[in-house]
């Protein structure tokens, strides 16, 4: 009786329906500790829905079935919701395994469902205690309230009082103490610098003894993205001849402010001659502060290392939780970084200054979007823009995406025929234009499994538009949708999901290669070539 009571029956069957359609695939594949955290949510999102709906009934006063009647009702729906929740799980491996195939992985033996139950039964009872002091919040309030107001008035006021409360303990204590942690975790490694990376002596290289910038002060990532980059003798070997290719980057620590750590930029860069360079790239770095090597490394052997690239960090934690905590740093720094550049490239002649493009991953993408404004640079454009990974919340994505040309797929839109802005993935895309693509050029780069970029919080609600046929050839056919249940798989794709490069958030070389090459239009390529490239970049080990 006891168990009864603790429980409530309408919550356990929605939950078990909940429970039973989170295994359906999503985006990314799922290991079982990962599933494991999904169902539970889910679980105890169906719950909470099925308490909610008869708590709803009872509070309007609507008539209710005999005792008898709802206790036949709740073991033949609890029958039917056992046996869905035990037949989805059976076909869990078969969901797992073909998308797994459609991302050329290794087939696995089982879901391991006893660690599904386990993780999702404790995920729940964890949600349940929670929901159980909430229930006892309310009640607490309600009573005090009865007195003073309308009976419905109290229980919305008493509802909307816990909810503060909740939101207040969570925001204000919880989430703050989990984010300092992870804070402290991140600034200390990305003070660690690696033994084996030594400073640049060069005095034309960024980090130098006679840089501007200090060696110290670049930051795990930075330090990394200067030291392990190809040199002219890599890329000769495909070229034939080649440069050094001209890196800068300021750290977190370089100065206090971003304006600051944008001056220096800019200064290093003049310095070390990245202006007399044919191509400049502006990039945005993740939150982290990490630049794609398969990105850089492309364009920087596509243009036999004839270019010169900057960026600034601005964090040092994963983008998702920068994106949380840093959102209008992030931008921030990024209009300083543009505005500092930018000043400068549009003063130098214009048949002397090397043609300049933008370039940001994930959040780094965001954050370039948002670093500069059309009506600023409309009467002297930048040659153009990569983004990759663009996150849900980028605005000029969304615009485009919302606006494309008739007929052509949400997950990869044509937008006004190709003129300024075209999209391209793993296996196609940028040369489908029905216009020629103009001197002013925005290439998007998303895989359509990359839960970063398709994740929309409307998905609780109503299925997304890259749901629809024809879909993305890396999305699963078997990926339905499912209110509030789609939208949890899809937040957990975006923080737990693993995909291998060329699917989900993992952007191959091979992915940039063709990008940058229909984006600059570099002169000396052909098949052969390229071929030959992708090849090199997917085996280069700067070790």
């Amino acid at each position: 009786m006891a168990i009864r009571q603790f429980f409530t029956t309408s919550g356990v069957l929605v939950g078990m329906i909940f429970f039973a359609i989170s295994l359906t695939p999503s985006l990314i594949p799922r290991e079982g500790v990962t599933q494991g955290i999904i169902s539970g949510v889910a679980l105890s999102a169906g719950y909470a829905v099925g308490v909610l709906i008869v708590w709803l009934w009872r509070f309007l006063e609507l008539p209710v079935a005999s005792a008898g009647t709802s206790r036949v009702l709740a073991r033949i729906g609890g029958l039917i919701c056992l046996l869905t929740a035990l037949g989805f799980l059976w076909r869990a491996t078969h969901w797992q395994n073909s998308l797994r195939a459609l991302m050329g992985m290794e087939d696995v033996p089982g879901v391991r469902p006893f660690t599904i139950a386990l993780v999702a039964l404790a995920l729940f009872i964890v949600f349940l205690l929670l929901g159980k002091l909430f229930r006892a919040l309310f009640y607490f309030l309600f009573g005090k309230l009865e007195n003073r107001a309308p009976r419905r008035i109290s229980g919305i006021l008493g509802l909307l009082a816990v909810f503060w409360l909740y939101w207040s303990v969570i925001d204000g204590v919880l989430l703050t103490a989990v984010l300092k942690r992870i804070d402290g975790i991140y600034q200390r490694l990305d003070a660690n610098i690696v033994p084996d990376l030594k400073p640049p002596q060069a005095e034309g290289k960024a980090g130098s003894p006679q840089s501007l910038l200090n060696w110290d002060d670049m930051g795990h990532q930075g330090r990394r993205y200067l030291a392990l980059g190809p040199a002219a003798k890599d890329i000769a070997k495909l070229t034939g001849s080649a440069k050094d290719p001209v890196r800068v980057y300021a750290g977190l620590n370089a100065a206090d402010s971003p304006k600051e750590r944008a001056r220096l930029a800019l200064e290093e860069l003049k310095r070390v001659g990245g202006f007399e360079r044919s191509v400049l790239i502006l990039i945005t770095p993740t939150g982290t502060g990490w630049v794609d090597p398969g990105a850089i490394n492309s364009v920087e052997y596509l243009f036999a290392g004839d270019i010169a690239s900057v960026a600034v960090q601005y964090s040092y934690l994963p983008s998702p939780i920068a994106l949380m905590t840093e959102d209008a740093y992030g931008r921030e720094t990024a209009a300083a970084l543009f505005q500092s550049i930018y000043g400068h490239w549009s003063g130098l002649p214009r048949e002397t200054r090397p043609k300049l493009y933008l370039f940001g991953l994930s959040l780094g993408a965001l954050n370039s979007d948002r670093s500069f404004d059309f009506f600023d640079i409309i009467d002297d454009p930048f040659d153009g823009a990569l983004w990759t990974g663009p996150p849900f919340r980028s605005d000029t994505w969304r615009d485009v995406t919302a606006h494309r040309d008739a007929g052509s797929p949400a997950w990869l839109p044509q937008f006004r025929g190709g003129a300024m802005v075209r999209f391209g993935n793993h296996f196609e895309g940028y040369d489908k234009g029905k216009v020629p693509w103009g001197h002013f050029r925005i290439a998007y780069l998303q895989h359509g499994s990359d839960p970063i970029v398709f994740f929309e919080p409307q998905a609780a609600y109503r299925k997304p538009t890259w749901m629809q046929k024809p879909r993305a050839r890396d999305v699963s056919p078997d990926l339905q949708w499912y209110p509030i249940v789609t939208m949890l798989q899809l937040a957990m794709d975006m923080h737990a999901g693993i995909a291998p490069m060329g699917y989900g958030h993992s952007y191959a070389p091979a992915d940039y290669v063709n990008a940058w090459y229909h984006l600059t239009e570099p002169e000396g390529w052909d098949e052969d070539k390229l071929k030959k490239l992708n090849e090199n970049l997917l085996q280069w080990n700067p070790r």
